[in-house]
């Protein structure tokens, strides 16, 4: 329904990308091209809050128990590897990645994150801090 829609209120658009050399106008054009596919992406499947919330929010709800020490292990090595991104992103703005990750768990919304721009938390959708469904997923 949302290929229709998009198909019938949508047109042609031209995007003219300039800068002062070469490179410049190929960095352009290239981010101008991974804002398109999220866009798509984000039409096609939707979207979550971004910074690797939503992927932390999953690790918190993981609560299932391994039968063994095994599944125990591989248990948590998932849980790390669903924390990772917000960790790293905390980590990438000069934060310490555990009191970020603490902060956000200690609220219960879905959409509460931090928004590593202004140093705030908040409602990361409202904020305009979304990742597309399809790319979370397949990530």
């Amino acid at each position: 329904l949302q290929e229709r829609l998009a198909k019938l209120a949508g047109g042609v658009a031209v995007i003219r990308v300039g800068g002062a050399t070469e490179v410049e106008v190929k960095e352009k054009k290239d981010r101008v091209d991974d804002a398109l596919n999220a866009t798509r992406a984000a039409v096609e499947e939707g979207i979550v809050a971004g910074g690797g919330t939503a992927l932390l929010r999953a690790a918190n709800a993981l609560a299932i128990k391994g039968s063994n020490p095994d599944q125990e292990a591989g248990i948590n090595i998932v849980r790390r590897a669903l924390q990772a991104p917000a960790r790293q992103i905390a980590t990438n703005a000069g934060e310490e990645a555990a009191i970020i990750v603490g902060k956000v768990l200690e609220n219960n919304a879905d959409t509460f994150g931090y928004n590593t721009a202004t140093g705030q938390f908040g409602d990361l959708i409202a904020l305009g801090i979304v990742d597309p469904v399809k790319v979370v997923r397949s990530a």
